[in-house]
């Protein structure tokens, strides 16, 4: 069927695609062979070693991408002839098929518990027999508790018209990402400090590294212009909040 595959693309930004690929064959074949190749070719893995075994952290769980590529193909609209798409970024990665919710259903829906209803019972029962999904409904769940296990926020997932999305944010909050963003020391440590409360108050960044409220005032709203925090409050009771 015209549009049966599955086409991955690496955007620096959005209108700067680097290189792209496209998996063909049966969806078993599509469902092996576009993870095998996110994962060796454009998600990277962070090593880290437990005396001598070596551990592969990848930037995204691959259980949860699989099972939001496992979702686009048993919902997708085969009579359109568009491919589903992947679009992977520096700090996010972008899952677009061609379908269509149940009938009166939202987003919301999709977010709390639900039966399971695909679009295409036939697809998805193919699947459940081999063992790759449940039939439970539990497939946002499931991604959701993986992005979370592994601290990166959770999945979100946009509805318009047929198209719709799910989208996973990269933690850019270590130190390999921050590096790129122009930041000084005591801003680079702030974040990396702070990361696990949620949030940065500026009498907190004050008392950290000794210096006036004025520049740590400026430090923040810094942060905050380069999209690495929110702020929260008017002045004096600000918060700056990791996004």
């Amino acid at each position: 069927m015209t549009g049966a595959y599955v086409k991955i693309g690496y955007f620096e930004r959005e209108a700067d695609l680097i290189f792209q690929d496209e998996v063909h064959g049966n969806l078993f074949e599509q469902v092996e062979g576009t993870i095998s190749l996110l994962f060796t070719k454009y998600i990277k893995a962070m090593i880290s070693y437990d005396g001598i075994h070596r551990n592969e952290t990848y930037e995204y769980p691959k259980e949860a991408v699989r099972e939001a590529l496992l979702n686009a193909i048993a919902h997708k609209d085969y009579s359109g002839s568009t491919p589903i798409q992947i679009r992977v970024y520096p700090d996010k990665l972008m899952i677009w098929n061609e379908g269509h919710l149940p009938e009166n259903w939202t987003v919301s829906n999709l977010l709390k518990s639900h039966s399971s209803r695909p679009y295409n019972p036939d697809i998805a029962n193919a699947f459940f027999r081999s063992g790759y999904v449940e039939s439970w409904g539990r497939g946002i769940s499931k991604m959701t508790e993986l992005c979370s296990a592994g601290g990166l926020p959770e999945p979100s997932y946009l509805v318009e018209g047929s198209d719709f999305w799910v989208e996973f944010k990269k933690d850019i909050y270590h130190k390999e990402m921050l590096t790129g963003f122009g930041l000084n020391d005591r801003q680079l440590d702030a974040l990396l400090h702070f990361k696990s409360q949620g949030e940065i108050l500026s009498a907190d960044y004050v008392r950290r590294f000794g210096i006036s409220e004025r520049t740590a005032r400026y430090d923040l709203v810094e942060l905050v212009e380069k999209g690495l925090l929110n702020k929260n409050g008017d002045r004096k009771s600000a918060k700056y909040v990791f996004r």
